[in-house]
């Protein structure tokens, strides 16, 4: 019903030409299978060839030993029309191990287009110069594998008090600069500066820096009013990548005198009495070497101020000038009074100081009303008057005799 079956095993039933033919087709086909694999194999390794790393980064760029980061790696097919299949990808050794899982999902890479690897890595090596080594395996061809540069470098930033008083005094204000100086190959983030310590009022008591490029260096300044002898704190906080750095110092805060200070003084004091009020006067010099403001002469018990010098304002003294004050007050059987000099640095800081003046040395009491000019020309008639009526009486004697 079908004819015959053709069978290649035995060929009796064919004819010897058509035998040959069926023969003759089938050896070219298999030479034309074997023909087509060999060219499928040599396209594949041809465009692997064209297959590369285009890129490697690191964050942070440098490491400090113990830090984590990311490593990215970029891929590039140069391949106008062929894509490439992926199935691997690896990145890592002992010094910079890798913490995250490798690429084993299969994955295609399109002409012309470019695939991203990242892994998550850590530094346990010491400082030095490390080439960990990056791996791609793909389909019908051979791996590409690439080794980048990588540092660690345990170098910290900067923190070094640039100006500071010469001495601390207790409530007054002071200015601070500190430097902070990035010697590392890479940049730094999120820099913040804190200042503290016990009895201090900083001001500001952190400062936000932000970013501090490698190689570069800023001056922050901040002011400090001591109520106590103290230790102050400096702390520098930064991020290399996203790992937390510090970097700590101290400054001792001892109170001492201050060898730049305005120094006002008072002398030449003269004391005189009229009526139970004594009246003091003198000069104030400023023997500092900074500008004395609102400098202020007034008596302090037993004392008591009265009109018209309850107290004397002689206002700025700059360094080696002066001026003249005046105070009036009663003091009842005192022997002596206090003066109190105050005056207002540059930052409005109130500074005291207390002289106490005897009122018994020096002084010319006045208890009655003074003798008038008026007086003066009679008294001298008087005398003449006198003497003349003396000499004519000599006379008088003399001619009785």
């Amino acid at each position: 019903m079908f004819g015959k079956s053709i069978c290649f095993g035995n060929p009796s039933g064919i004819s010897k030409p058509i035998a040959l033919v069926f023969l003759i087709l089938a050896g070219l086909a298999a030479l034309t299978g074997a023909a087509s694999a060999g060219t499928a194999a040599g396209s594949l390794i041809a465009a692997g060839e064209n297959v590369y790393v285009s890129s490697a980064s690191y964050d942070p760029a440098v490491f400090f030993t113990g830090d984590t980061g990311t490593v990215t790696y970029s891929v590039t097919n140069g391949n106008a029309n062929q894509s490439i299949t992926v199935n691997h990808a690896s990145f890592g050794d002992s010094n910079i191990r890798r913490t995250s899982t490798t690429y084993d999902a299969t994955a295609s890479i399109g002409p012309l287009q470019t695939r991203d690897y990242t892994f998550s890595v850590i530094a346990d090596a010491t400082d030095g110069i490390y080439y960990p080594k990056f791996s791609l395996s793909y389909f019908g061809t051979q791996s590409v594998w690439h080794q980048a540069k990588i540092q660690v470098d345990n170098t910290p930033l900067v923190l070094l008090v640039a100006d500071k008083p010469d001495s601390f005094t207790l409530g007054t204000k002071d200015t601070i600069s500190v430097q902070i100086a990035n010697p590392r190959k890479n940049d730094v983030k999120n820099v913040i500066l804190k200042v503290s310590g016990n009895g201090l009022e900083p001001m500001p008591g952190t400062t936000f820096i932000g970013k501090l490029a490698s190689g570069d260096h800023t001056t922050v300044n901040f002011t400090v009013t001591p109520g106590s002898e103290s230790v102050m704190n400096l702390e520098l906080d930064y991020n290399n990548g996203d790992n937390l750095h510090t970097v700590t110092t101290t400054l001792p805060v001892v109170f001492s005198t201050d060898k730049k200070q305005a120094e006002p003084v008072i002398s030449n004091i003269a004391v005189t009495s009229s009526g139970g009020v004594y009246h003091v006067t003198g000069d104030v010099t400023n023997a500092g070497l900074l500008t004395a403001n609102a400098v202020t002469v007034t008596s302090l018990s037993p004392a008591v101020p009265e009109d018209p010098y309850r107290s004397y304002i002689i206002g700025a003294l700059k360094q080696d000038d002066f001026g003249s004050f005046e105070v009036t007050f009663t003091a009842d059987d005192a022997e002596s009074v206090p003066l109190q000099l105050s005056y207002k640095d540059k930052d409005g800081n109130v500074i005291t100081s207390q002289q106490k003046v005897s009122l018994s040395g020096g002084t010319t009491t006045v208890k009655g009303p003074a003798a008038g000019p008026d007086m003066v020309p009679i008294a001298a008639l008087v005398v003449i008057l006198l003497g003349a009526g003396g000499a004519y009486y000599y006379l008088s004697r003399k001619k009785q005799r």
